[in-house]
């Protein structure tokens, strides 16, 4: 007796283990952050958690989704824009999963899916634009690039919140013509700005001569002021024109005394 129980102990213990396994393997914990979807016999039943459940050892099968956002870097992508002009531009896009069940029997792999489509569409999305919309207004492009992810990944559960633009690389070609003609621009509008000051200055001279034109005095207030700021530059000679009004009031003077002189 004591021999057939010996023999048949080593049995007892890997059944008592393979049992054991089996029961632990039906029991699942699956993080705050994650959803198991669970297939029976190859059929969805649906997608629980968080925390702990069971599942039918062999019969079910469980994969784990993770639901949090996730980083996605679109390479740099080489594009014609609709002026044609060649660029490389890289994004990055911001997406998480909404329908474990769906991102799991929909597409067999939602992160390279959504990472091959963000990358079409980028180039789709470059290719109708011009460069200087691209440079100017890439908040709109973002947004732009976003409805179409969004719209071409929400069958299979995804949910694209945020794609932005990092980098425009332009031939070098490029660079030097856009810094040509931003040059051209600033030399423009610096002209543009001095013949308004000549224009404003000029109207201003002309209020002033008709000023001194009633007022012959104040020419001579001019004069003064004049001579006050010549005198604080501390020059070692000063050339000050005679007033014309000074030599009609010595002609007057003189063509008072001419009488009385002939009348000695």
């Amino acid at each position: 007796m004591g021999d057939i129980f010996g023999s048949v102990l080593p049995l007892i213990c890997f059944v008592g283990l393979f049992v054991l396994s089996i029961l632990w393997s039906a029991v699942k914990i699956v993080n705050e952050w994650e959803r198991g979807v669970i297939l029976r016999l190859g059929r969805l039943v649906g997608a629980k958690g968080p925390g702990l459940f069971f599942i039918i050892p062999i019969v079910d099968k469980m994969i784990k989704v993770d639901l949090r956002v996730v980083t996605l870097d679109i390479p740099a992508q080489e594009a014609i824009t609709k002026d044609n002009v060649t660029v490389k531009v890289n994004a990055v896009a911001y997406f998480r999963v909404v329908n474990p069940a769906d991102a799991v029997i929909r597409v067999e792999d939602y992160r390279r899916a959504t990472w091959q489509i963000s990358q079409t569409s980028l180039r789709s999305v470059l290719g109708q634009v011009e460069l200087d919309e691209l440079l100017a207004q890439r908040e709109k492009i973002n947004s732009e690039l976003q409805q179409i992810i969004d719209e071409q990944t929400e069958p299979w559960g995804i949910k694209v919140s945020i794609v932005e633009i990092k980098d425009v690389e332009l031939p070098e070609t490029m660079k030097r013509a856009m810094a040509k003609q931003a040059e051209a621009e600033r030399e423009r509008r610096a002209k543009i700005i001095h013949a308004q000051g000549e224009m404003q200055a000029s109207t201003e001279l002309v209020k002033a001569a008709e000023v001194i034109g009633r007022e012959p005095a104040t020419i001579q207030l001019r004069y003064l002021q004049t001579l006050t700021e010549i005198a604080v530059e501390k020059n070692s000679t000063i050339i000050f024109p005679i007033p014309l009004e000074f030599l009609k009031a010595f002609e007057l003077i003189s063509d008072h005394l001419r009488p009385e002189r002939k009348s000695e």
